[in-house]
C-alpha cells in the first residue's frame, strides 16, 4: 500500500510563510511527478505546484515569485515552501502523486489526505 502524508499546514497572519511537506511511503518503484492542489470553500480542486522526478517544475500563475516546490527524492518527499501568503490562499492543501509501485507498471495516482492552511489576521 502506499501512502501520502502531508504536515505542515496551519493559521498564519498575511505576509507570514508557511512550508509544507508531504511523505510518500509504501510499496514504491519510482515517483514520476509529485505535486500540491489546493481546494477552497466551494471551489475546485486547482493544481497549486508540481515537480518532476528530473527537477521540472510548474507553478499556478496565482502563486508564482511566491511559492516554492522542492523534492527530495532519496525521501519520496515533496516540500512546498509558501511566503508572502494572501488570504486567498487560504484552502485545504493536498499532496498528489503519480508513481509506479514496480518496473514497467502503468503510473497510479495517489493522494494525501489534505492539510487546512488559513491565512487571516
Amino acid at each position: 500500500q502506499v501512502q501520502l502524508v502531508e504536515s505542515g499546514g496551519g493559521l498564519v497572519q498575511p505576509g507570514g510563510s508557511l512550508r509544507l511537506s508531504c511523505a510518500a511511503s509504501g510499496s514504491i518503484f519510482s515517483i514520476n511527478v509529485m505535486g500540491w492542489y489546493r481546494q477552497a470553500p466551494g471551489k475546485q480542486r486547482e493544481l497549486v505546484a508540481s515537480a518532476t522526478s528530473g527537477g521540472s517544475t510548474n507553478y499556478a500563475d496565482s502563486v508564482k515569485g511566491r511559492f516554492t516546490i522542492s523534492r527530495d527524492n532519496a525521501k519520496n518527499t515533496v516540500y512546498l515552501q509558501m511566503n508572502s501568503l494572501k488570504p486567498e490562499d487560504t484552502a485545504v492543501y493536498y499532496c498528489n502523486a503519480d508513481l509506479q509501485v514496480r518496473p514497467r507498471s502503468p503510473p497510479l495516482n495517489y493522494w494525501g489526505q489534505g492539510t487546512q492552511v488559513t491565512v487571516s489576521s
